[in-house]
């Protein structure tokens, strides 16, 4: 049993497929069927099973699969050891995040951390999520923050919610009946910004899979032109949580809940390499982001109290 292998079996399982697997560790596809035999030959068992849904894991795959995700956290942590011996690396952090990740969530937390590491030096590269993923995957970036990620390559935790929201101005259009059905939503104008980012197609898809077509009235590059759009009643947008919170709180913007769809659920996540050591500047920026996004969780759950009560 290789490391090697069981990075396979993990991507495998988690992209549910040897060529998604093998795009993902950006290898062939023969060398992922290869890894994957040997594997089975040296347990003396099959790990995967084909049904009418595709790949799946049999059951001594899915006995691995915990030891297999401890095997390859354990072997980072021992690499992170031996890591941090030698002396500290020249240069700036680099952080890639995704686009309202930067707009909204960093500013603030970043002058948390200045306070406390004043003299480490931030490079910061904006992309969409899938953008993030390949420069942390490809050493361009120590630390990645993204939407909703998942593979095999990277380690990942989940910072908190932020569901898209639909949102508009409280005085124009629909937005005073507060409740409203997929159908109707579909026929109110809409904003989509972004085009090709997983903002645009989770909500294209939410139409897609309803078989509606939406009344797009405006297509603009970023979160925050769409929401000066809504801001000035020109149409309802779904906006990540993130990025109107304030304007929700002061009541410049409204929400309207979706009666009959399910909502558009995602997180913010950090990512980093799962075979590149962490430099302790990334380790200090990890440990500083978990504390910021605790306190402000039991901020937001102190608040929903105090307001239930009130």
């Amino acid at each position: 049993m290789e490391i090697d292998q069981i990075k396979t079996f993990l991507a495998v399982a988690t992209f549910g497929g040897f060529h998604r697997a093998a795009e993902g560790l950006r290898i062939s596809q023969p060398a992922v069927s290869a890894r994957i035999k040997a594997l089975e030959a040296s347990l003396g068992t099959s790990l995967f099973a084909r049904s009418r849904s595709g790949l799946t894991l049999s059951e001594a795959g899915r006995i691995l699969r915990p030891y297999a995700e401890e095997l390859l956290r354990t072997a980072s942590l021992a690499s992170q050891a031996v890591h941090e011996l030698k002396p500290a690396s020249a240069g700036p952090l680099q952080i890639a995040a995704a686009h309202s990740i930067s707009v909204y969530f960093l500013p603030d937390f970043l002058k948390r951390f200045q306070r406390v590491y004043p003299k480490v030096v931030i490079s910061i590269r904006a992309g969409h999520s899938k953008e993030v993923l390949e420069m942390v995957l490809n050493q361009e970036a120590d630390i990645g923050l993204a939407r909703s990620l998942n593979h095999p390559e990277v380690e990942t935790l989940s910072l908190r919610d932020d569901p898209l929201l639909l949102v508009g101005h409280p005085k124009h259009g629909p937005t005073r009946a507060r409740r409203a059905r997929l159908e109707e939503v579909a026929n109110w104008p809409l904003v989509f910004y972004e085009r090709g980012s997983s903002d645009w197609t989770l909500t294209h898809g939410l139409f897609r899979r309803a078989g509606l077509v939406p009344n797009v009235a405006l297509e603009v590059d970023t979160i925050e032109t769409a929401k000066r759009m809504v801001d000035r009643g020109l149409g309802m947008a779904f906006l990540p949580q993130l990025a109107v919170g304030q304007e929700l709180r002061s009541g410049k913007l409204a929400t309207v809940k979706l009666l009959d769809a399910e909502p558009l659920g995602r997180s913010l996540d950090i990512i980093h390499s799962r075979h590149r050591p962490l430099r302790k500047e990334a380790q200090a920026f990890l440990h500083v982001i978990k504390e910021a996004v605790k306190e402000s969780s039991t901020i937001r759950k102190s608040t929903r109290r105090s307001v239930r009560r009130s």
